[in-house]
């Protein structure tokens, strides 16, 4: 394969900042030559020059001028950039320099654990990425799909690991949607070693795809010797997917939830999406139902207007009545809102804590029957109540642990 001798990663513009941008010119003879232009040169300059030739040998990278132009970017994201350059200049290296301890920012994976609020992260906006977790989203989506355009996957890509690697994104699932086909492998063979809680799975049409992704996320872990706990987030975007929805939520053990994708959705059956949603409303309903049916949890679409907080509480409100158990955002300022709007209200809590109270009564009484005052109470209902005060138990071990 032809060799560059000079390559590009990252970018500067008026609104950069907590990134940079990293010319690698390869150089016959001469050694690593470091360039530092940074507002914080006199007092990072040696730092940056340092991490710079650190990444370089560690590419096996002898010889080779670098120009470094800095706004603030943290070590992983000067890493990831240099890295990037490196090898869009020779697409035959294979090394990688790994900063930080996956481990030690790693939280446990959960099938079953609150999903009210999904965020998603651009994969190669890196400013975004520190301050995340202070926002309390249940799911933190790092994304290298939609967000990232086609000719910055590979710099996405090594950004995302890097954070998963030195990011302590607290008590939020730790996410990452890849891409499809070829690029979707090649972000699992980036991402699984540094133990994300959750792969979500864009645009799933059928059981298969699943079963293939988990042979391919299991091949990963066999490889570095990892627990196999990653687990698996598909997602439903075209007309297909919404008819082989239980098949694919029950695909595999791993799969934990199952999600809509109305942007896509609607477009391939040929509508535009409305805040009413009356064009989405049945595959909305067939997903939640073939998440219900096959043990798992249902997440509902983004809202995606982010200055409508109204529109937002309705519509998270109908998510719930619907029986979705989370719901997408695309700001951060979206999530009180949403987690609001999933709290049982103090009418529903007060009204469960006294079925749960009698039928606990009536179990102890070795009656068969569960009455609150006058009505008959059905076993169904029961359930409903005792879900209910799980829900605020989750919700309040959560807020506690933030």
């Amino acid at each position: 394969m032809k060799q560059q001798r000079t390559a590009v990663a990252g970018r500067m513009d008026p609104d950069t900042r907590s990134d940079c941008r990293v010319e690698f010119t390869r150089l016959d003879r001469g050694g690593i030559v470091v360039k530092v232009e940074s507002k914080v040169e006199s007092l990072y300059g040696e730092s940056i020059r340092t991490l710079v030739t650190d990444v370089c040998r560690a590419l096996g990278v002898q010889h080779a001028a670098l120009r470094v132009d800095d706004q603030g970017a943290l070590p992983f994201v000067l890493a990831a950039r240099v890295e990037t350059a490196i090898k869009r200049a020779d697409r035959t290296i294979t090394a990688a320099y790994l900063p930080g301890d996956p481990q030690k920012h790693s939280s446990q994976a959960a099938r079953v654990r609150p999903r009210r609020t999904r965020l998603y992260v651009p994969g190669n906006e890196p400013k975004f990425m520190p301050n995340a977790a202070l926002h309390r989203p249940d799911t933190l989506i790092l994304d290298l799909e939609d967000s990232v355009s086609p000719e910055e996957k590979d710099a996405a890509r090594l950004v995302v690991r890097n954070a998963l690697r030195t990011i302590d994104f607290g008590r939020a699932e730790r996410a990452v949607r890849i891409n499809q086909g070829t690029r979707g492998v090649e972000d699992l063979r980036a991402v699984i070693p540094q133990r994300p809680d959750v792969i979500l799975m864009p645009k799933c049409e059928d059981a298969d795809a699943v079963r293939t992704l988990v042979t391919e996320i299991m091949a990963v872990e066999r490889k570095h010797q990892l627990p196999a706990e990653t687990l698996l987030l598909p997602i439903i975007e075209s007309a297909l997917g919404v008819e082989n929805a239980f098949a694919i939520a029950s695909a595999s053990p791993r799969v934990c939830a199952l999600a809509i994708g109305l942007e896509d959705y609607t477009a391939d059956i040929g509508v535009e999406r409305t805040a009413e949603g009356k064009e989405s409303l049945y595959a909305r309903l067939a997903v939640v139902n073939a998440a219900k049916a096959a043990g798992v949890q249902a997440l509902d679409s983004v809202w995606s207007d982010v200055d409508d907080m109204e529109g937002l509480h309705a519509s998270t409100i109908e998510s719930k009545a619907l029986g979705f158990d989370g719901k997408g955002c695309i700001h951060p300022r979206q999530i009180p809102v949403i987690h609001h709007a999933f709290q049982p209200t103090e009418k529903e809590i007060e009204r469960a804590k006294r079925i749960v109270e009698a039928a606990d009564i009536a179990r102890k009484s070795g009656s068969g029957v569960v009455s609150l005052g006058s009505k008959m109470i059905d076993a169904p209902v029961v359930r409903r109540a005792e879900r209910v005060l799980e829900l605020v138990r989750q919700y309040t071990e959560e807020e506690g642990r933030a």
